[in-house]
């Protein structure tokens, strides 16, 4: 198999778990290419392996890889996302990072899962983006337009609410006077959408979420709906600019742009096996449930 390798580095344990998978993969005779700006972090830090090729952008993962292995926390998968893109190319997802709802493999468990890879012992998730276009437009959107977790506005600059119009295939929904407005996938539910009171989605539910942040009102909730429409938003507030953040990636945006958001024309694909599904994990790491009495 050919295999990609992606991270970033964390102080505590990369080193010990990137060479734990190289060594595994290269007992099963893996081609293995790892992505250069993690390889040179790993090695100002003390690692022995430099003889690895190693990728750089998304062109270089379209030449007939297998997987590719994220090493880091679930922030890590967000932006192996931008590279894998439209590829189908499946993510394996190894947790280097704190919480880890996307990068489930624990470091004591990676020979066990990396095997079931290798016997083909897994599912694949078909994970939904969501896609945005800004009017006028704004390079940094255009670069890399979509997310796989939310797609955010927010103020900037100022301690005052904006105010967000937001029109549902062109049917006005609400002006909402609050610090901000996500619009979440159901892989993104369990992130910052959930902090902000929203749901927690089944992944592959056919719906988006639309929370507001810190609202001042008392009647305005998180809202599903359905992921075959398009949200517009329109922002005003005190300050010229405001925020819009696609996962990691953040830019600033002039008031009164119109933001375009519906579903990515693509799916980004995470390996699941059947002793870290979806359910468990939500148990395990949001303490689902947890009650003296079970």
């Amino acid at each position: 198999m050919k295999i990609a390798i992606f991270g970033q580095y964390y102080q505590n344990n990369t080193h010990q778990i990137v060479e734990k998978v190289i060594d595994f993969l290269t007992k099963k005779s893996d081609v293995i290419l790892i992505y250069d700006p993690f390889l040179k972090k790993l090695l100002e830090n003390g690692f022995a392996n430099p003889c690895i090729e190693t990728f750089s952008n998304h062109e270089d993962l379209k030449d007939n890889f297998d997987f590719l292995i994220s090493i880091g926390g679930d922030g890590t998968i967000l932006r192996a996302a931008t590279f894998v893109r439209d590829s189908n190319l499946p993510i394996i997802g190894i947790n280097a990072g704190r919480l880890g709802f996307l990068a489930t493999i624990q470091e004591e468990n990676i020979a066990f899962f990396l095997e079931k890879i290798h016997t083909k012992e897994y599912n694949i998730s078909r994970r939904a983006l969501v896609n945005i276009k800004a009017t006028p437009k704004n390079d940094d959107i255009t670069k890399i337009d979509f997310a796989l977790n939310e797609i955010t506005v927010s103020r900037k600059d100022t301690t005052s609410m904006i105010t967000i119009e937001t029109y549902i295939n062109d049917e006005y929904l609400n002006a909402y006077w609050a610090d901000g407005l996500i619009i979440s996938t159901p892989t993104g539910s369990t992130g910052y959408s959930l902090s902000c009171g929203g749901p927690v989605l089944m992944p592959t539910a056919n719906c988006f979420t639309i929370t507001p942040i810190a609202p001042h009102t008392l009647t305005a909730r998180p809202l599903v709906i359905p992921d075959d429409v398009e949200i517009k938003l329109r922002v005003t507030g005190r300050e010229e600019q405001y925020l819009v953040s696609m996962d990691s990636r953040i830019t600033s945006v002039s008031n009164e742009t119109l933001l375009s958001i519906k579903k990515a024309p693509f799916y980004i694909h995470i390996v699941e096996f059947k002793e870290e599904r979806f359910l468990k994990t939500i148990r395990k790491k949001l303490l689902w449930g947890e009650d003296k009495r079970n």
